[in-house]
């Protein structure tokens, strides 16, 4: 994997495309990968979304009535999805997420993929912190392996063999459901989504 690979360039790209992205994905119907998490998630119960682009999720969540917190590490798309879903989405990368918390679930919907393998670990130890006891965290990923740029972003992709070494590097969830998807995008439709539904071990330390 190659070790020069970090998410600026991602963000970047984010801030440079932001109105094209934000286009592009707020209308997107991925409500079917919702129920999977929000049945583990009690009525009303308070939801992180970690890295939430247009907030198309983060509007869907709180019109279901839950109580969300938002953020993304792109400025100009932090503010577009702010006046979206009518919450403030403060600019935060995942890896600068602090402090415990008490969320009932975290949605990383395609954004962990942005985070240099070699910093996943202590990521994921971050959103267990950031998590009820047993709380659910759900996450996707392209699907392969290794590390890779296209087309100015860089991802991390992940696949059964690559999840089952990041839990051994980061013990802090264990695995409930994992599934493969294809891109809602008709012009992706190839690429193919690695999603993860994974509970927090208890207890996590943050230190």
């Amino acid at each position: 994997m190659p070790n020069n690979l970090t998410d600026a360039v991602s963000i970047a790209y984010y801030e440079a495309h932001a109105q094209a992205f934000f286009d592009d994905t707020v209308a997107l119907d991925v409500s079917p990968l919702y129920e999977p998490f929000l049945a583990r998630i009690p009525a009303g119960g308070a939801i992180l979304d970690a890295g939430c682009g247009s907030g198309r999720d983060t509007r869907a969540f709180l019109e279901r009535g839950y109580v969300v917190t938002a953020f993304d590490a792109a400025p100009t798309l932090a503010k577009r999805a702010s006046k979206h879903c009518g919450i403030p989405v403060p600019v935060l990368r995942v890896q600068d997420l602090d402090g415990p918390t008490s969320f009932d679930g975290v949605w990383a919907c395609a954004s962990l993929l942005h985070v240099p393998w070699p910093e996943l670990p202590e990521v994921l130890q971050r959103l267990a912190v950031a998590l009820k006891p047993g709380g659910i965290l759900y996450a996707s990923f392209k699907y392969g392996s290794g590390e890779r740029e296209q087309e100015g972003r860089r991802f991390t992709d992940l696949d059964e063999a690559g999840l089952a070494a990041l839990l051994h590097a980061a013990p802090y969830f264990t695995v409930l459901e994992t599934w493969i998807t294809a891109d809602q995008r008709p012009e992706r439709a190839v690429e193919r989504w690695f999603n993860l539904l994974l509970k927090a071990q208890t207890p996590v330390s943050g230190d």
